[in-house]
């Protein structure tokens, strides 16, 4: 029993000094300490729900418009 109170203790230990003097995450060269932000615009594929150019299509498509001002269609 004493074995496992010893050996959580030194996990313990050994964790608040991982976190006191291990890797800080988002440390840049100037030293901001901020975490980096994520990107606004996703790097991978878009939806079609998310992509503006499909839902101005598909809206003016359910209104029966082709986007010429003017003419009919």
């Amino acid at each position: 029993m004493t074995f496992l109170f010893a050996l959580i203790g030194i996990a313990a230990i050994a964790f608040l000094l991982w976190r006191a003097f291990g890797p800080q995450l988002g440390e840049s060269e100037e030293g901001g300490g901020q975490p980096p932000r994520r990107p606004t615009k996703p790097s991978g594929p878009v939806g079609p729900d998310d992509d503006p150019d499909f839902l101005r299509d598909l809206d003016r498509r359910t209104r029966g418009t082709n986007g010429s001002e003017g003419e009919d269609a």
